[in-house]
């Protein structure tokens, strides 16, 4: 999986942000924002980063359960799917 490359990852102030840049922008009505989780899926899934991959990279970074991390990241997905920008 990847994100589309009309979508960057912005940090302002606190918050993290998803824009549409280039042509997107015509298409694309908005942003997303993300929480830190959010954000660090992101950018794993920037460099094409598959769900196995998603879940063991959390594991490491956050203290969470598989399952939890599994159910979270299935949502995450679907979610970006739905916004689709991803590819």
């Amino acid at each position: 999986m990847k994100i589309k490359e009309d979508f960057m990852l912005r940090k302002i102030a606190d918050s993290y942000v998803v824009v549409p840049v280039n042509q997107m922008t015509l298409d694309f009505n908005g942003i997303i924002n993300l929480n830190e989780t959010g954000a660090f899926l992101f950018e794993l899934l920037q460099n094409g980063a598959e769900r196995e991959e998603l879940v063991e990279k959390m594991l490491d970074e956050y203290d969470v359960t598989r399952d939890k991390a599994e159910k979270d990241i299935d949502t995450f997905i679907c979610k970006i799917k739905e916004a689709d920008i991803i590819e």
